[in-house]
């Protein structure tokens, strides 16, 4: 059985495609020896130098193994296998019960609670401003 070569500059299309990334500005972000023709070579060659792969890894923030061994044949083999019908990767299936005339039941009694306390603190003002009044007088 014969290994399948992952293409590394396919890759690195990918994962710049997948991230937004355009060419002149990936160019931009290497160095200014880059532009966007030596991106497009790049990304045509099957192997890339480890050096140069490991700096590009950097821009695009991926680990370098990653443009390495991405093979999208697999990726695709991974999805089309596992999302089908109801079927999630590391999701409960939990049943959340939210009731909404609790919340608001709990919101009314913050606002009541809030209510009272601006009431109280106006009274103290009032008072306040009543012992001014007296002392001027």
């Amino acid at each position: 059985m014969s290994e399948k070569r992952v293409h590394e500059g396919r890759n690195v299309k990918r994962f710049r495609e997948m991230l937004g990334i355009k060419q002149e500005a990936l160019a931009a972000e290497l160095g200014s020896d880059w532009n966007q023709k030596k991106i497009s070579l790049l990304e045509a060659r099957q192997a890339i130098d480890e050096d140069i792969l490991h700096d590009v890894a950097k821009v695009l923030k991926v680990p370098t193994e990653a443009i390495k061994n991405f093979d999208e044949e697999q990726a695709i083999n991974v999805i089309s296998n596992t999302f089908h019908e109801n079927a999630f990767i590391g999701v409960s299936g939990g049943t959340y019960h939210i009731n909404p005339v609790e919340k608001w039941m709990e919101a009314l009694e913050e606002i009541k609670r809030l209510n009272a306390a601006l009431l109280e603190e106006k009274e103290r003002y009032i008072a306040l401003l009543r012992d001014m009044n007296n002392v001027r007088n």
